[in-house]
């Protein structure tokens, strides 16, 4: 009988101690889900992008996949993701991206917005803008709300069909003059990232680009949609 009674306290003990290591273990996902931890998440959805990523000031023993390491400021930094880490001790810190820097590779999902005609590449709160000098993306300020758009602006490609029966040679030569002239005449060049201009007349120029190609190629006989 006492056999019998140890036992059933010693089931009953097993069991409470299985229960309080649920909750416990319950308590840390959620306090790790809700900013407490490495496991906490926030949701970006600014500009439609609409993806999870970890939470900023959480704490993770390593760096998933393999990381760009990037030396700003005389500390370091890992890339990975569209995440930015720091090391802190033994673990690692996420961290908002250093500006300034570049990275070879935009993270495995962006959006891409518009502001006046030039693209930025939007992921996780951080922006990035193509430099063709360093081959690479840099991490730059937001831009400015107004003018902000995910739609693509209009190419800049005319489509022009010669009037005088110009050979295919003589149509590349008289394109390529009248983008020579246009640009010097406008200060815009479509083949430069941003048409080599600041953003905020990035469309102004591209008009006056366009009219003055126009005006060119009709002047050598061409019809210009």
């Amino acid at each position: 009988m006492k056999r019998d009674t140890w036992a059933a306290a010693w089931c009953a003990a097993i069991a409470a101690l299985a229960l309080a290591l649920a909750v416990s273990t319950a308590r840390a996902d959620e306090h790790g889900r809700h900013g407490g931890g490495a496991r906490a998440e926030h949701f970006d959805e600014r500009h439609g992008h609409n993806h999870y990523y970890p939470e900023r000031g959480g704490f993770v023993r390593g760096v998933p996949g393999r990381p760009f390491i990037v030396e700003r400021g005389g500390g370091r930094y890992f890339y990975s993701g569209g995440v930015w880490y720091a090391p802190r001790g033994p673990s690692f810190v996420v961290v908002g991206a250093p500006l300034g820097v570049f990275v070879p590779v935009l993270p495995p999902f962006y959006t891409t917005v518009w502001v006046g005609g030039f693209p930025y590449y939007y992921a996780n709160d951080t922006y990035y803008v193509w430099h063709d000098t360093e081959s690479g993306y840099e991490v730059v300020d937001p831009p400015a709300e107004p003018g902000v758009s995910t739609q693509a602006p209009p190419s800049d490609e005319l489509f022009i069909y010669p009037q005088r029966g110009q050979s295919a040679d003589q149509q590349a030569s008289d394109k390529y003059e009248c983008h020579r002239w246009a640009s010097s005449q406008t200060g815009f060049d479509p083949t430069q990232s941003g048409g080599g201009v600041p953003p905020e007349q990035t469309q102004q120029k591209r008009g006056e680009y366009q009219r003055a190609m126009r005006a060119c190629l009709e002047g050598r006989g061409y019809s210009v949609r």
